[in-house]
């Protein structure tokens, strides 16, 4: 037996894709012609609401805005936006066009700060004179058989600044601590 870990695997099936929804249908019980998506529901009452209201325009033509009506929800039985039914996907545009423009951060919309002067100051000392140096400076030595035709400006020997003439006082917290333990002989 192998002692490598046994392969996780992980499958989703959404239930959407499974049983579209549709309404009108209730185990085996269906409303005639039916189930309905909402999409036919939608044009079926607006459809209808418009035809009632303005059935004094249409009334010389007969039948025909009827059957038109009747075909149009009959054609929006299928319909798909982007793989999509119609109404999940006006849904979705009225969500994104009602989205913060910078997005949301914590269920909150994302906004930019109020931009404000920085204002500040410091100041340059000479710390580097009380502080003294640890150890020289030393080359990289260089392969045998590589002679460098001109020195690189990082390999040249750097010289050491000059003791101040004058003692200088730590000025840091931290700087006193080091003198203090100078002073003392521990290292």
């Amino acid at each position: 037996m192998s002692a490598a870990a046994p392969v996780r695997m992980g499958r989703f099936y959404t239930s959407a894709r499974r049983h579209p929804w549709v309404l009108g249908k209730v185990a085996d019980w269906r409303i005639p012609l039916g189930p309905y998506t909402p999409a036919q529901i939608a044009v079926a009452v607006g459809g209808g609401f418009l035809l009632v209201k303005t059935i004094s325009w249409w009334s010389w033509m007969g039948p025909v805005p009827i059957a038109a009506w009747l075909l149009a929800v009959w054609a929006v039985r299928r319909a798909k936006i982007n793989g999509r039914a119609p109404m999940q996907a006006a849904l979705g545009w009225v969500l994104l066009g009602w989205q913060p423009r910078g997005g949301r951060i914590g269920g909150r919309a994302a906004r930019d700060r109020t931009s404000r002067a920085l204002l500040g100051g410091f100041t340059i000392e000479d710390a580097f004179a009380s502080v003294p140096l640890a150890a020289p400076f030393r080359a990289r030595r260089r392969p045998a058989g590589r002679t460098p035709t001109t020195p690189r400006s990082s390999t040249r020997r750097r010289t050491a600044p000059a003791a101040p003439a004058a003692p200088v006082r730590p000025v840091s917290g931290v700087q006193q601590l080091l003198a203090l333990a100078q002073q003392g002989g521990a290292r």
